[in-house]
């Protein structure tokens, strides 16, 4: 009877810390992969590893954070564990020119393309704080920098995707 007690309050707990981060996870994760199919998996597997590890959570005001490290070791699992197929772009016919992934003409979605086409180091920290609303401090404490660092990085950041806007308005 008290083993059954321990689960049910576990699952509470569970429910309470991890259950209202559930949306957040899957964004990150999309931005992470780039790949809707591929961000539901991750983060079934994040959940699942929280689940299992929920006791290491000594703190549930830092579930945030502990959730968002289990997406980012989960999306580096799932790219470990998977071959990605490759397309041979030399030898497509016209019906499988969407294998290329054409870049969208819509503002929205150039602003997408130029924001995965930073190196890891700017879109992720960019990704925490316009998306998924972190402090620079959070940021910090997330990626295990000083937040003079993150604070540099999102500048960067804002100035690669300004250069970016300003090419292809001249284009």
């Amino acid at each position: 009877m008290n083993s059954s007690n321990s689960v049910v309050a576990r699952k509470h707990r569970f429910d309470r810390v991890v259950g209202v981060f559930h949306t957040d996870m899957y964004r990150y994760a999309a931005w992470l992969c780039r790949d809707k199919a591929i961000a539901e998996d991750v983060v079934q597997e994040a959940l699942l590893r929280a689940w299992k590890s929920l006791d290491a959570l000594r703190d549930d005001a830092a579930a945030k954070q502990w959730l968002l490290t289990i997406v980012r070791r989960e999306n580096a699992r799932y790219f470990e564990r998977r071959r990605l197929e490759t397309v041979d772009i030399d030898n497509l016919t016209a019906s499988q020119s969407a294998l290329l992934a054409e870049a969208p003409t819509e503002e929205l979605d150039e602003l997408r393309e130029a924001i995965f086409g930073l190196e890891d180091d700017y879109r992720e920290p960019l990704v925490l704080q316009v998306l998924m609303g972190f402090s620079t401090k959070e940021i910090a404490e997330h990626m295990g920098l000083k937040q003079g660092a993150v604070l540099t990085r999102l500048h960067r950041a804002r100035l690669k995707l300004k250069e970016e806007s300003a090419n292809e308005e001249i284009s």
